[in-house]
């Protein structure tokens, strides 16, 4: 597994990370046998950057981590805080996030986070940029050693990048999101900023295996924020219409390579671009992960196929997006 540097962290980060939102059981239900096996099956295949949050599972994600056998030198934990009921919407103090972080460093079993972002936060806490400045003390406590962001859209992403203390941006940005790769990526380069993407396979459209029969158990957010009824509307499908997204992965397929799965050159594509320093891809089945691990060995997609992608989105996937990319 290649690395890649996470921005001024200096962290050499696995090009395929692990996305752990599903092992808090918001993807269908995941016994802990399963996660234990998704978790060794990361660490065997090189993957050290482990993406979580405290209102995974209600904290499920997070003990599942810090109760696996591994070994913190080798591996890079980053959560989020932001999003418990306790802060989220108006509670946010300074008292508040130091408490959350402690508790996912309980959860966690570490004295100081490796990597704490903050999670989607209203855009006027973000704004008023106080809570930027709590992250810098609370660093300088040792709570944690770097923070960043996950954010929601690109006017969000350009206003975390004005605070200089900022490590790393999470973004959604895949085969049917791709307008970070219009200015975006570039500023968080010259800034120094390591790119974290999630969402690579739009929750899992991209991998092609769905058609318009395809149900989900009612506790997974692709069944019940579908529509964006719990939360916003672009963490599920990337915001497009379930049954819209297949009809476009049909259009997709013709675009791609036939020598790999849609999935692994889904993938391939996010890391052709080159200010990325990780993908994390969530699974469900320690197998997926070898699938994922293989796209990174794939050779780079040529000009004209990255031109054909980039005007098949502008002109039949954009257009079907909800809500503001």
């Amino acid at each position: 597994m290649q690395t890649r540097r996470l921005g001024k962290t200096g962290y050499q980060v696995s090009e395929i990370g692990l996305g752990c939102w599903q092992l808090g059981g918001d993807f269908g239900p995941l016994d802990g046998e399963r996660a234990r096996a998704i978790l060794s099956s990361a660490a065997e295949n090189g993957i050290n950057f482990w993406d979580t949050a405290d209102v995974y599972g209600g904290g499920l994600s997070e003990q599942r981590i810090g109760d696996f056998d591994r070994k913190p030198d080798k591996l890079i934990t980053a959560t989020k805080v932001g999003r418990s009921p306790a802060l989220y919407p108006h509670g946010y103090s300074k008292n508040g996030i130091r408490d959350s972080l402690q508790a996912s460093a309980a959860r966690l079993g570490v004295d100081t986070l490796d990597l704490a972002q903050l999670h989607c936060v209203p855009v006027d806490v973000m704004r008023d940029g106080e809570i930027f400045t709590w992250l810098d003390d609370l660093k300088a406590e040792g709570l944690v050693r770097h923070y960043g962001a996950s954010v929601e859209t690109i006017d969000e992403a350009r206003l975390c990048l004005q605070h200089s203390g900022l490590a790393s941006l999470q973004i959604i940005f895949n085969l049917f999101r791709q307008d970070a790769a219009h200015g975006l990526l570039d500023e968080a380069r010259e800034k120094d900023v390591g790119i974290i993407v999630r969402l690579p396979l739009a929750s899992g459209l991209l991998s092609g295996k769905f058609d318009r029969e395809t149900h989900f158990d009612p506790s997974d957010h692709r069944h019940f924020n579908r529509d964006g009824e719990a939360f916003n509307v672009g963490e599920t499908f990337g915001g497009i219409p379930f049954e819209k997204g297949v009809e476009l992965v049909d259009g997709l397929r013709e675009l791609l390579p036939g020598d790999a799965g849609m999935a692994q050159w889904a993938l391939r594509w996010i890391l052709d671009h080159e200010a990325v320093s990780t993908v994390i891809a969530g699974v469900s089945r320690p197998e997926q992960i070898d699938s994922n691990v293989r796209a990174a060995a794939l050779p780079r997609l040529e000009a004209a196929r990255h031109e054909a992608l980039a005007s098949y989105y502008h002109e039949q996937v954009k257009p079907a997006i909800r809500g503001q990319v």
